[in-house]
């Protein structure tokens, strides 16, 4: 997975974030959206992100990954 620059973030639309609200867990492509699952499921674990917020990235990013 490449590295996202912040000006790139920063020049993605919300549609692009599994948590478009925050702007948080980008999901621009494959590599990002499994990161995004693996992120959100560490931080879930460690009390920092709601079971439901974990369940809105993975189906977001599950989106990206079978390609719609």
């Amino acid at each position: 997975m490449s590295k996202l620059k912040d000006e790139d973030r920063d020049a993605l639309p919300k549609s692009k974030f599994a948590l478009p609200d925050e702007r948080k867990y980008p999901i621009e492509d494959a590599a990002h959206a499994r990161n995004a699952k693996a992120r959100a499921a560490q931080q879930e674990k460690a009390g920092k992100l709601s079971a439901s917020d974990r369940k809105k990235v993975d189906a977001k990013a599950d989106q990206v990954l079978n390609g719609k």
